[in-house]
Formats: C-alpha cells, sequence, structure tokens
C-alpha cells in the first residue's frame, strides 16, 4: 500500500520487475472505451497477472489455497450454515483461465457454481503508480478465479483510489463501494473472505466487533496480516487496550502463512490466511461475546486506519 499523509497507509518502495507478456485478462462487457491512461493501467495490471501466474509463488500459494480451503470444513461441521457447506461445492479452477465477463455464457454458468462466499477487499492502495499495489490488485484477480467468484460479488474500497483507479476496477467487473466502511461491515450471515494486505491492525479490531459471534466469525476468512504477527509485535497491554476484539480472539484463529520468495517478498511479507474454526470459538466463555462496546481510538494515535468523515457506531450492513 501507499501512503499519501502521515495517518494513512504506510509509503513502499517501488521494485523493477522484468516485463512480461499482456495477459488474456477479460473486461466486463457494457463498459464505456478507457482510453489513453485507462489503457495503460489495465495493461501494466495484466502483464503483472501474468507475472504472477506464471511465478513460484504463485504455485506455492495456489497449493496453500486448496489446502486452506478445505481443511476447515473438518473442524466446522457443527455450524448450522458453516463455511464447511459452502466449502464443499467450491469449484477450485486452473487460474490460467480468467473468469469471463459478467454478460457471457461462461459468466452465468460461474454465478450457477459460485461457492456462495462474497470478497471484500480494503486497502489495496494507488495502483496506478504503485507496483506493489498493482502485484496485489493482480493476486485479488486470480483468487477469485481460483475460487470462482464472480468479480462483482468482489467489493473494494480505498480512500486513496482516484477516478482513472475506479474506472480500471469497474471494467474489471469488480465492485466499487462508495461508503467508507472502517471494516466495519457485517456479514449478514454469508460467508466472505476479507482481502485485507498490510492493513493497520485497528482495521482488522473493526472488522471482529462488527463480526463478533460465533455464528459470523465461523463465516469469516481473512487473507491479511499475521495476527501471530501482531500479537508479536506489540505489547500486550497495548494489543488489549487499543485493539480488544484482536486480543480477545487470538487463541481461536487457525492461520497459515504466505510462502515468501524474493521476487514478491516487498508484496506479500507478513500475509496469512486466517479462519475461525467453530470449535475453537465454542471453547470460549459465553460471556466473551457479550463484551460489544464499539471501537475507540484516539485522534492523536498514528493508526494505519481508514478514517470515515461521519462516525461509524454500528456495524455497516450489505
Amino acid at each position: 500500500m501507499e501512503a499519501t499523509a502521515a495517518d494513512e497507509w504506510r509509503t513502499v518502495p517501488k521494485r523493477r520487475g522484468r516485463r512480461p507478456r499482456p495477459a488474456k485478462l477479460h473486461m466486463a462487457d457494457g463498459d464505456p472505451e478507457m482510453g489513453g491512461d485507462g489503457d495503460a493501467v489495465r495493461r501494466r495490471v495484466c502483464e503483472a497477472r501474468e507475472d504472477l501466474v506464471t511465478s513460484d509463488f504463485w504455485r506455492l500459494t495456489e497449493e496453500l489455497i486448496q489446502k486452506c480451503f478445505t481443511k476447515p470444513k473438518d473442524q466446522l461441521q457443527e455450524s448450522p450454515e458453516p463455511i464447511s457447506e459452502v466449502l464443499e461445492h467450491l469449484c477450485l479452477e486452473p487460474s490460467q483461465h480468467p473468469v469471463e465477463a459478467p454478460n457471457s455464457n461462461l459468466r452465468k454458468e460461474s454465478l450457477e457454481r459460485t461457492s456462495h462466499f462474497k470478497c471484500v477487499c480494503y486497502g489495496i492502495g494507488k495502483f496506478a503508480s504503485c507496483v506493489i499495489a498493482r502485484n496485489q490488485l493482480a493476486f485479488l484477480l486470480l483468487f477469485l478465479e481460483k475460487l470462482q467468484i464472480p468479480r462483482n460479488h468482489c467489493y473494494i474500497f480505498d480512500p486513496l483510489f482516484n477516478e482513472l483507479e475506479i474506472s480500471v476496477l469497474n471494467a474489471f467487473g469488480l465492485t466499487v463501494l462508495n461508503e467508507n466502511e472502517e471494516g466495519k461491515r457485517n456479514i449478514c450471515g454469508e460467508p466472505t473472505i476479507f482481502y485485507m494486505i498490510h492493513c493497520g491492525t485497528a482495521l482488522y479490531n473493526n472488522l471482529l466487533w462488527s463480526n463478533w459471534s460465533v455464528d459470523s466469525l465461523s463465516k469469516v476468512m481473512i487473507i491479511g496480516n499475521s495476527f501471530k504477527g501482531i500479537e508479536a509485535k506489540l505489547l500486550t497491554r497495548i494489543l488489549q487496550e487499543n485493539y480488544p476484539y484482536v486480543a480477545k480472539i487470538l487463541k481461536g484463529i487457525e492461520e497459515i502463512e504466505f510462502p515468501q520468495t524474493s521476487q514478491y517478498m516487498d508484496v506479500f511479507n507478513d500475509t496469512a490466511i486466517l479462519w475461525f474454526p467453530l470449535q475453537n470459538l465454542k471453547e470460549f466463555p459465553s460471556e466473551m461475546w457479550t463484551f460489544q462496546d464499539g471501537p475507540v481510538y484516539s485522534e492523536t494515535e498514528e493508526l494505519e486506519i481508514i478514517r470515515n468523515k461521519r462516525k461509524l457506531t454500528q456495524p455497516f450492513l450489505q
């Protein structure tokens, strides 16, 4: 992610890499022609995707995705409508065959056999100018293809997006959010994957608060910062005082870290796939789930968090 202000996202260095041939990444049908800079940005995202899909990093991560999205189902069988049931209908397709545009026949078939997952992406950064953010967007597109999640079922937001970047995201078929949710999205019972690479701890804290129940958390998966890494970096007192929901849920998490390769070390360092097995959540005392005070952060505290102009005191229902 890339920052423009002290209290926003951290600054990241640009990296040089080889320029592979453009990938055949489909645009959404019916979108207006993108001229000039829009075409150039789209082309660079396609190149980043092609570079990823032929890399050792993707080969290793693809195996990890296969493992993570089948392993939890045995641990979640007791839920009335757990992620396990969604995983059983999951069709993991080779990423070399991108999901087609929404109006095509292939797209309609994909919608019919989708795993019913939604995906929400926060804080990906200014991908038009930052190569790290662009690689993170390319990975997101590959991930959606792998899990057969239609792109219009992926909701994406970053306060740094400009009009050009929004037009590119719309052309790829992603759903760009108009509302700054501050991470406070309630999944409303729908299994949801949150893609939150290198986001601040407060954003994860907000997400947990808005889904603070056994039923909701058992249907949440996160691709983002390792919570083990968060625990190791912060003093216990600071974690408990500033990010109480993160602190309370640490013993209920399962996570597997992303593989590390030299080519993408700066892009996906400290990144993991996380989920909340139902059995783990049930082992917590029942009174823990009554702790639902809204997160409060000091105005002077340096937070890597999206700040909304108006204060969100309730979870954002979608």
